[in-house]
């Protein structure tokens, strides 16, 4: 067992914001928080006088070790542009776990990610949970699949068009998303050997079922419109991924409840889809009232930055706790982890990030930083 013991602890659950907070840490769970919480004697103690103890960062949109850092060819696993639709493919087995950007997340508080295809298709593939620290590579996965990736917009249009493929344009795009869920609709009462190409209709007969969710790259408010009425059309669980323009239907949404991965804001207006990139955009989601969390989309924005762009976001008028759960207990909620990340309680995981200040304080350092139980030392 580990104590933590004297920071200002900000648990983001029921317990609020603690000062001279202690933390007991049993292996891979928080067995106790609180201000009188008996530290057992003998008992390994982390002194965090002065300094901010949070729950571990989770960003809901990243290509980390699918799009490598420094590596050019030899380390872009992200995009399979030889098919508009491979829901085959998992993100999974593109990554490296050796790559650079697994300790820049730490580095930056982010305990842990999800992985996944680009948006070059219209289905990407599948999507991976991913810790960012374990005591071996393949313990870094912590749930595969999490989720099937596709995509509306600029990006398949731009990529096949180019090719002298369909889709050229916004309706081939939408009609393709809508027939490989239509074929696996009709595949779900089959057995596994009358389906033809299993492999591909497996995942999508998962979204399907709602055991999966359907994570959608869009930026646009009318190709999100196009994205709510294809979920209206096969009632799956919807994830809108980017959501640029989301605070123009925020109505639509709400009907709907579907939440936003909101992001990345800390760039340039790359294309004319993003030309409403703005961090106000976070407050305007809020104060509709829309579910949302905060992405970097890795290496886009460098993944240890995720509590600048949070930080940045206050500064344009999101509330203080509002930004901290954005990258906390919201998309835990939304990636349906809650019970087991996102706060800080007793008999969650144990995911803390400990600053020398408040971490949406530019100058603020990590001190430690805390996945599964397992330290690492900035």
């Amino acid at each position: 067992m580990i104590a933590i013991k004297g920071g200002r602890v900000l648990t983001m659950g029921e317990a609020g914001n603690l000062d001279e907070g202690i933390i007991l840490v049993e292996g891979e769970i928080i067995r106790a928080v609180g201000k009188d919480v008996v530290i057992p004697a003998n008992c390994p103690t982390i002194d965090a006088g002065g300094k901010y103890i949070c729950p571990g960062f989770i960003d809901g949109h990243t290509h980390i070790g699918l799009e490598e850092e420094i590596y050019r060819v030899e380390g872009d696993d992200v995009n399979e542009t030889s098919d508009p639709l491979t829901p085959q493919l998992r993100a999974l087995d593109g990554i490296n776990f050796s790559d650079l950007a697994f300790a820049d997340a730490l580095r930056g508080g982010v305990t842990r990610s999800l992985c996944m295809p680009g948006s070059a298709n219209i289905i990407g593939g599948q999507a991976v949970f991913l810790k960012h620290l374990a005591p071996s590579l393949p313990e870094m996965i912590y749930r595969q699949p999490w989720g099937l990736k596709a995509a509306l917009g600029e990006n398949p249009k731009r990529v096949y068009g180019a090719q002298k493929k369909t889709p050229h344009t916004r309706m081939a795009s939408a009609s393709l998303l809508r027939g490989a869920l239509y074929h696996a609709r009709q595949d779900m009462a089959k057995e596994e050997a009358e389906i033809k190409d299993y492999p591909k209709q497996e995942v999508l007969i998962r979204v399907l079922k709602k055991e999966l969710p359907l994570l959608l790259h869009v930026h646009r408010a009318d190709d999100m419109l196009t994205a709510l009425r294809i979920k209206d059309e096969f009632d799956v669980n919807l994830i809108i991924q980017h959501g640029t323009e989301a605070f123009l239907i925020a109505d639509e949404l709400l009907k709907r409840d579907v939440p936003v991965f909101l992001g990345p804001l800390l760039v340039n207006r790359a294309k004319v889809e993003m030309k409403e990139v703005s961090f106000k955009n976070a407050g305007l989601l809020a104060g509709q009232g829309v579910k949302f969390a905060l992405i970097t989309d890795h290496p886009v924005v460098p993944i240890e930055h995720l509590r600048v762009c949070a930080a940045l976001a206050v500064r344009e008028g999101l509330d203080e706790e509002l930004a901290l759960r954005a990258i906390t207990l919201g998309p835990a909620q939304i990636l349906g982890v809650d019970k087991e990340l996102g706060s800080i309680a007793a008999g969650k995981r144990a995911d803390l990030a400990i600053f020398d200040a408040h971490p949406f304080d530019f100058r603020s350092r990590l001190s430690l930083v805390m996945v599964d139980g397992k330290i690492w030392g900035a």
